[in-house]
């Protein structure tokens, strides 16, 4: 006879997490299933690491201002790279024993260390068991995509899933893909004295769709290491590594970093099994308001999706994911204002509608470039631009994009924004201290109030 439950959670990651602390809520009666690594994606592998690596690498890449500063003896001033590797390795597994809390007071009645696969709509076999669930909940992640043609390379190559392993670094790199986490480790291991190469068959870094925020990104990063862009990279084994061809230029170096996407665990659940109907790209069709697959008692949550491979949307969709498969009728929940941070230097980020999905002619575009900016340039990172975009209409805030210092707390400022609904003239009267970065922002909203179809007085003040 099969063991029944409420509810069975397939991957024990940030989405499965999250809908776990739904789900039990409700009931007791759910078994959580996961049969890699404990740990999620994201303090194992992903964000927390190559923070951890970046700032090591900035604050070493910090001394190239000091002479301007006053500051003497950066020439002698040097970074030990297994010690550097080290003290990543020791925060990553800080923050991977804080994510295992999660699970480390769960019985073996409720988490299973193994792998499931769906027998029917309702059942998984994990383990020779056989486990019938009223609602099944699938958070199984994703992995990192090597092309096949790559495979006589295999020994040369790297992911995320190795790079903070290492104990010491290559000589020099190709790192293939310019999105968010080539553009951070690339950044971080060339101002760690790692010969890099920046590769990607796009012409844009970073998923940017604004062109003047995406030139003024390549031309700064492109300072620090080459970025060959617009044209596909092939691999080619030699004797002393791994040349590396795009267009018409080839590199030899020590090692490549495939940094070109990640594919959801779908492979092995067996699908194919169930009612479940796929998309063109074989990811089974959803609501992204409920997370419900189809009509079935199967939902889906997280990076597995394809849709919004980021913690915070993980952890949105495994909440609202647990909170449908354990309650009788199924809820649409809003989706949060979309945010992206890429945590290279400068910052880049996005938030909110980006101009490939807006009418530039229905729009109003506020621009401020960084260079007369007070904070930035004390800072001595004054090269940046911010992009927002509103309503000419009304001056709604819409979306926004930005390659600048402190990107990073600019987009989250401008993503509440407009999640509240806010316009331009909303926001211009709110209090903005001096000297800070949020100044730029105050400009970039007066370079936009101008632009607007609006003819009434514009008053930053309220009256009592």
């Amino acid at each position: 006879m099969p063991r029944e439950v409420d509810v069975a959670i397939i991957g024990a990651g940030s989405a499965g997490l999250f809908a776990l602390s739904q789900v039990r809520r409700k009931t007791d009666n759910y078994v959580l299933i996961d049969g890699g690594e404990l740990g999620t994606t994201c303090a194992r592998v992903g964000c927390m690491p190559s923070k951890v690596l970046i700032q090591v690498a900035d604050d070493f890449y910090r001394r190239n201002i000091f002479e301007r500063e006053g500051i003497e003896g950066a020439e002698s001033i040097n970074v030990d790279i297994p010690e550097a590797m080290g003290h990543v390795q020791d925060l990553r597994d800080t923050f991977v024993d804080r994510t295992l809390g999660a699970t480390d007071n769960l019985d073996d009645t409720h988490l299973l260390q193994a792998y499931a696969r769906f027998v029917s709509d309702d059942t998984l076999e994990v383990d020779g068991e056989m486990i019938r669930a009223k609602k099944i909940i699938i958070a199984t992640g994703s992995s990192p995509v090597i092309p096949a043609a790559w495979q006589p390379c295999a020994e040369h190559i790297l992911t995320t899933d190795e790079i903070f392993e290492l104990e010491d670094l290559p000589t020099s790199m190709a790192v293939v893909g310019m999105g968010s986490i080539g553009l951070e480790i690339g950044q971080a291991l060339s101002r760690l004295g790692v010969e890099v190469t920046g590769i990607d068959q796009l012409t844009t870094v970073a998923k940017l769709a604004d062109p003047v925020v995406n030139d003024l990104a390549i031309d700064a990063i492109g300072k620090e290491f080459p970025l060959w862009l617009g044209a596909t990279a092939e691999l080619e084994k030699q004797d002393a590594g791994v040349k590396v061809s795009c267009g018409d230029q080839s590199i030899l170096v020590e090692k490549v970093l495939a940094s070109l996407g990640r594919r959801p665990n779908l492979a092995r659940l067996g699908l194919e099994n169930t009612s479940v109907k796929l998309d063109a790209q074989g990811i089974p069709v959803y609501d992204p308001l409920t997370m419900q697959i189809g009509d079935s008692a199967i939902f889906i949550a997280g990076d597995v999706n394809a849709d919004r491979a980021l913690l915070h949307e993980a952890g949105h969709e495994g909440r609202v994911a647990g909170y449908n498969a354990v309650h009788e009728s199924i809820a649409a929940f809003k989706r949060k204002t979309f945010l992206g941070i890429t945590f290279c230097d400068p910052n880049i980020a996005t938030v909110g509608a980006q101009l490939d999905e807006l009418d530039e002619a229905d729009i109003a575009i506020g621009e401020i470039q960084f260079a007369p900016v007070g904070r930035a340039l004390i800072m001595g990172k004054n090269r940046g631009v911010l992009r927002l975009y509103a309503n000419k209409a009304d001056g709604k805030l819409l979306g926004a994009a930005m390659a600048c210092v402190k990107a990073e707390n600019l987009a989250h400022l401008l993503a509440w924004s407009i999640q509240q609904g806010l316009s331009v003239q909303d926001l211009l009267k709110m209090p903005f201290y001096h000297p800070v970065i949020e100044e730029a922002l105050q400009a970039a909203l007066y370079n936009a109030l101008g632009k607007l179809d609006i003819k009434e007085e514009v008053v930053e003040l309220e009256k009592l």
